[in-house]
């Protein structure tokens, strides 16, 4: 109750649950408790059963439906375009700028204007564009912090292994393996991708994390201007099969075969063959243990092929 209270009042001195969200603690608190958690669980301090202890030695392989999305894409296009043709356009754009000019008001209501544009057929896109004319867009603040996984896991014997082979690497290299943690796409949970960067972190590792719903040039640029070793992806959203294969080209266009792209979160199992021959060096599902990822990458920059782990 006392702990609970502590928070409340943090976000009261903030000025209230708005401005708290507005500074991105509650999402950092959220991310710092995520850190501790997969802190205990690759230490072994917490067991799940059939994640970190009792493991089954063969996985019977799961039936998943599996997507088209290049098809998807396409007839989701289509039916938008048929949308707009089949529409009242000057009905449309009365709806979306009676929107605009209501978010210039105080206490207008913008739900109840959204759904009058969306009865005309307006898009979900062009109607937050309308309040964008006055409100802008809100950009996340990407917060960062370290320290939170180590404290939970020292003396761990995976996390002293990977620690030591970090320096080893630094003291051989110069500088410190660098890694950019990045969301594409329209994925727009990033807790596991920040559990991802602070453990790596607090092993010795520069890391950098891309914002949200980068796009795989974006993505690619910002790690070639970081100079990062490994690109890791993270993804929960299925876009892994589209996504990384664009991201890899694109490093390639821009010069950069030579950083490496590793694949994280929820990959079926039957597309790892498939992410491998795009490029893939590396793929981790759920349940794997920081530590022991962090030193299979650093066994890679040391003298492994990207080939060794197809």
């Amino acid at each position: 109750m006392e702990k609970a209270w502590a928070l409340i009042e943090e976000i009261e001195a903030l000025g209230g649950m708005t401005k708290a969200i507005e500074n991105g603690m509650p999402k950092l608190r959220i991310e710092q408790a995520a850190a501790r958690k997969q802190a205990r669980i690759d230490s072994g301090a917490e067991i799940i059963v059939g994640v970190n202890k009792h493991q089954r030695p063969n996985d019977e392989p799961l039936h998943i439906l599996k997507v088209d999305q290049a098809k998807v894409l396409t007839a989701q296009l289509k039916k938008l375009n048929r949308v707009k043709q089949e529409r009242d356009q000057a009905a449309v754009q009365i709806a979306l700028d009676n929107l605009t000019q209501a978010a210039k008001t105080d206490g207008k209501n913008l739900l109840a204007l959204a759904i009058t544009a969306a009865k005309q057929r307006a898009t979900l896109g062009e109607i937050s564009e309308a309040l964008v004319k006055e409100f802008g867009r809100y950009q996340a603040q990407i917060q960062t912090f370290s320290g939170v996984y180590k404290k939970e896991i020292s003396n761990d014997q995976w996390f002293e292994k990977a620690q030591k082979a970090v320096r080893e690497f630094a003291l051989q290299e110069g500088r410190q393996p660098r890694i950019m943690v990045a969301k594409m796409g329209q994925d727009g949970h990033d807790r596991g991708a920040k559990v991802v960067a602070t453990g790596y972190a607090d092993l010795g590792f520069d890391v950098d994390v891309g914002p949200l719903f980068q796009t795989p040039e974006e993505t690619a640029k910002q790690a070639v201007e970081n100079d990062v070793h490994f690109l890791g992806v993270s993804s929960l959203a299925a876009g892994h099969m589209r996504l990384v294969p664009q991201v890899i080209q694109a490093l390639a266009d821009l010069g950069r075969r030579d950083i490496m792209v590793i694949v994280g979160g929820v990959i079926p199992e039957d597309d790892h063959k498939a992410l491998y021959e795009a490029g893939v060096v590396a793929i981790y599902g759920p349940g794997t243990n920081l530590s022991q990822a962090a030193l299979e990458l650093i066994e890679i920059l040391m003298g492994t092929s990207p080939e060794t782990n197809q």
